[in-house]
């Protein structure tokens, strides 16, 4: 039951909070029978953890500074649009990240910094991310400018630190770029030492502003020790922890493990976890930029083994490379943490059709008061000593994967009602390749050598990532 009634006032334009106003033990009952429908023919779903107070938990808050209608404005992007909502306050952020933020807008006009302005591109602040630790009580601030000229930088971090003198670091992010995305590879340390800390199951992580680091502290460490003893770990296995991120899960697994192998696409993220397993003292644990579905190619045509695989993809789920590297390997257990059910069932039918069985299935609430929920799987081997033939048709994991989670003519009437204006199948492609959404080798590519593909207008490329953030694909 939730302590009390809470309300927002931007509730229906910013569409995040889809379960704000229902009662926190219905929400659960709904996640937990979504998730127990769509793998309900695999497995059974054991039941799902919650959280005792599912407000303010969120310790990432990024908030757009824009115009609006020829005036300045911060807060969030109105759901189905690009228009900038006012946001003072959000009921599932960190409260000390809302007030800094705040208090950043308020320095604004006696700094005389314009904030940008998308059609203009004139102005300095673009975004304003805040970072915390819940343990450590460490608050980063990261200042995204469109140019890498501050005027006044010193001052204002001095003025913005003696109103919150619980911030720790200041840092600037330079990003000039005209897409969606908030943080560019360019930062300038203004404050601090550049990064916060924070511990999670009794280990010490390094954050930086770049860094993939689940949102809710306090879900994760309930969701990640349930990983590792669905892992059933007696310090003799030899393990692989795909997607790791910033090595949280390979480094708690670490001490029950006689190996650890952790893969990360994400350069900062990998630098992040040697220092991290450096931090901790850990000597077992090894780290690899790669990408996970290659690496697992890899090792298989090298006839390498492992004993568990830990995999925690994005919501899109695994690649096909990955799934079939996967079931050429044959690990005894695959531990697969998820935040796509969709994904999740996708990917369980591969891996049941390829020899292995769910053996435990159960949900954690990671996300309180929006439709999103983590799911942790427990997979063995049907009969490990068998030799198993494993036929994988590529055509059905590229049929079911996350680009077709809304169809080409989905995309294009939502833009069309939305914007009003045509978008074609080209331009739809080019925008999912650039967000690492993969197309089937030869679709929409020009029929010869020669041809040139017409680059996609930025107002049409906007309009698309909106619809495909409205799909869940990005």
């Amino acid at each position: 039951m939730d302590k009390k009634k809470m309300t927002c006032p931007v509730e229906k334009k910013c569409g995040g909070c889809r379960y704000l106003n229902l009662d926190y033990s219905e929400e659960l009952k709904n996640k937990e029978d979504y998730v127990r429908r769509l793998i309900k023919p695999y497995c059974r779903l054991s039941g799902i953890t919650g959280m005792e107070d599912p407000f303010f938990y969120r310790n990432k808050v990024t908030r757009v500074f824009g115009m609006e209608k020829g005036k300045p404005v911060y807060g969030i992007f109105e759901e189905k649009s690009h228009r900038i909502v006012k946001t003072e306050k959000c009921l599932i952020e960190d409260e000390r990240a809302d007030a800094i933020i705040n208090s950043v807008w308020s320095l604004l006009r006696s700094f005389k910094i314009r904030v940008y302005d998308e059609d203009t591109r004139v102005g300095l602040l673009r975004y304003v991310m805040v970072r915390t630790g819940r343990l450590t009580g460490e608050v980063m601030v990261t200042l995204v400018t469109a140019s890498p000229v501050f005027p006044s930088k010193q001052n204002f971090c001095k003025a913005l630190k003696k109103l919150h003198p619980e911030i720790t670091t200041i840092v600037q992010n330079v990003n000039s770029r005209t897409d969606s995305l908030v943080l560019s590879d360019k930062e300038n340390v203004l404050y601090g030492k550049g990064f916060i800390e924070d511990e999670l199951c009794g280990k010490r992580f390094k954050i930086s502003s770049k860094s993939f680091y689940q949102v809710n502290p306090i879900q994760t460490e309930i969701l990640y020790r349930k990983a590792v003893d669905y892992a059933g770990l007696t310090g003799k296995e030899r393990v692989l922890d795909a997607y790791s991120g910033i090595g949280t899960i390979g480094i708690i697994a670490s001490d029950k493990a006689k190996e650890v192998i952790s893969v990360e696409l994400n350069g900062d993220a990998v630098k992040d976890a040697k220092i991290n397993a450096s931090a901790n003292k850990i000597k077992n644990i090894s780290f690899y930029k790669n990408d996970a579905g290659k690496f697992m190619v890899d090792m298989a045509k090298k006839g390498e083994k492992v004993d568990v695989v830990f995999m925690d993809p994005p919501r899109q789920g695994s690649s096909e490379d990955f799934i079939k590297a996967l079931l050429i390997m044959k690990p005894k257990r695959i531990v697969y943490v998820s935040c796509g059910p969709e994904t999740l069932a996708r990917d369980l039918k591969l891996l049941t059709s390829g020899g292995y069985k769910v053996e435990s299935a159960e949900c954690v609430d990671m996300f309180p008061k929006t439709e999103h929920v983590e799911t942790v799987v427990l997979l063995s081997q049907q009969k490990p000593d068998d030799h198993i033939e494993i036929e994988i048709n590529l055509d059905e994991i590229d049929a079911t994967g996350a680009e077709t989670k809304a169809t080409y003519k989905k995309i294009q009437n939502w833009v069309q009602e939305k914007y009003g204006f045509h978008v074609t199948n080209l331009n739809i492609a080019q925008v999912k390749q650039r967000h690492g959404i993969i197309e089937r080798e030869n679709y929409n590519k020009p029929k010869s050598e020669d041809s040139r593909q017409p680059r996609c207008p930025e107002e049409k490329v906007k309009a698309i990532e909106d619809a495909l953030r409205h799909f869940q694909m990005i």
